[in-house]
């Protein structure tokens, strides 16, 4: 048991505490704000202060944790022990150089989030405009890292404590449904526009293969299903579906929620994984719109939703998070970008999310994703061999901090036609790689 000495226990406090030693480190703690029973204490033991209390590990407090305001902070990142930090602290009792705690929950909470942003033609949060892009560190799990290192610290100080509740390194398969079908079961005018767009642009090969699906003599290439369901066998994968279940839209191009085969296919789906909901994209300006289709895919799979990813990766914080939460849905996959790899919140361990403007820890769970198809291919600009190395490296990274390891892929990139063609080859990488890091284990 590690007692945690504070001067004064508040909100942002006790999420970060949790966080570090629950969510992460798994081992028991228990707090306390008297300074008299915590120097008597026998045990192992650390205090967050301004000042130590006797001989137990120390870290210098900055005052954010103790704050109820939300305020653009003065954030200089510098190198220490060979991974980035914030926040420092000139304390020399202190066990580490930086307040590893304000550092941790103003990534966790999504802090600059919450400051005046630009935003993206889509009306998203830019990873470019992130501390941790700017400052060449997204692509490490830093919370994780940072709190491995505290952990390191601890028993260096204290050999004989424990940490029971060890979690090995896991993998989540993620695939969003955008697009089920690129050819079948859309309505005549939307394929009939189609082939009148490939005469004019003389693509007739592509033509000539629209219709040898239409006769059945072909496969629709965005109908991987079969192949993903092989997959999912061959590796015992842990796995999320997320579908599309709005109407035809600009962004939402995704068959009818009311056709027949495509209810059938998302059925098939519960067989092989969990399905959650794909909210979409105008559910961002119509939040009515996110328990309309959270009804509707329930009423089809008979079973009760509650997970979620936005389409288009298209949220706002906390507005967002609390329609979820309205309509009782308690894991969400949305954390990450569309056009960079990385961690955006800092972490690869679930955890819950943190509502920075009511001040107070909510009950839905965050699951960051790491990687997105479209982010390596548009984003990053990589080619198929280029993003076996990246994916290689990331999955490093969670490896070592014990962690878990999310991707996001769409069925239309797996199949292996237009822009997508050899990038089966990267998914069957990443799986095949991340199973073994699990092995490993």
């Amino acid at each position: 048991m590690l007692l945690v000495y504070v001067e004064r226990l508040t909100n942002r406090l006790g999420y970060t505490l949790k966080l570090i030693f629950g969510d992460i480190l798994g081992i028991d703690y228990s707090i306390t704000d008297d300074a008299e029973s915590f120097v008597q204490y026998s045990g192992h033991k650390l205090s967050y202060a301004k000042s130590r209390l006797s001989d137990e590990i120390f870290i210098y407090s900055k005052e954010i944790l103790f704050e109820t305001t939300i305020e653009d902070k003065d954030i200089n990142v510098f190198e220490t022990n060979g991974f980035p930090a914030f926040f420092r602290t000139y304390s020399q009792d202190s066990c580490v150089d930086f307040d590893i705690f304000a550092a941790s929950f103003y990534l966790a909470s999504r802090y600059e989030e919450y400051l005046p942003h630009i935003q993206d033609i889509h009306n998203r949060y830019r990873a470019e405009d992130s501390l941790a892009y700017k400052n060449g560190f997204l692509e490490k799990p830093i919370v994780n890292i940072w709190a491995n290192h505290l952990k390191g610290l601890m028993l260096s100080v204290y050999p004989n404590i424990e940490f029971p509740n060890k979690k090995p390194f896991r993998y989540i398969n993620t695939m969003d449904v955008d697009s089920a079908y690129s050819v079948l079961e859309k309505s005549w005018i939307r394929v009939s526009w189609g082939m009148v767009r490939d005469v004019f642009r003389g693509n007739f090969s592509e033509l000539i293969y629209k219709l040898d699906v239409l006769r059945k003599k072909k496969p629709d290439p965005y109908d991987n299903f079969n192949y993903l369901f092989s997959l999912i066998n061959k590796y015992n994968l842990k796995t999320a579906f997320f579908v599309l279940f709005g109407k035809y839209g600009r962004y939402d191009k995704n068959i009818s929620p009311d056709n027949k085969r495509f209810q059938e296919l998302v059925k098939s789906l519960c067989d092989y994984a969990k399905v959650g909901i794909h909210p979409s994209y105008s559910s961002l300006e119509d939040p009515d719109l996110v328990g309309e289709q959270i009804r509707k895919l329930r009423n089809v799979i008979h079973r009760p939703v509650f997970r979620n990813r936005f389409h288009y990766l298209r949220f706002s914080l906390p507005r967002s998070y609390r329609i979820l939460i309205e309509n009782k849905i308690t894991e969400e996959y949305s954390m990450g970008y569309s056009n960079a790899i990385g961690f955006r919140s800092g972490l690869c361990t679930d955890y819950n999310f943190y509502d920075l403007e009511y001040d107070y820890e909510t009950k839905l769970r965050i699951f960051p994703f790491a990687v997105m198809d479209v982010a390596l291919k548009n984003g990053l600009g990589l080619d198929a061999n280029a993003s076996i190395e990246k994916l290689r490296r990331l999955i490093d990274e969670v490896v070592r901090v014990e962690g878990r390891f999310i991707s996001l892929w769409h069925n239309e990139s797996l199949s292996d036609r237009y822009e997508w063609q050899g990038w089966r080859e990267v998914y069957e990488f990443m799986i095949e790689y991340a199973s073994l890091g699990i092995k490993k284990n």
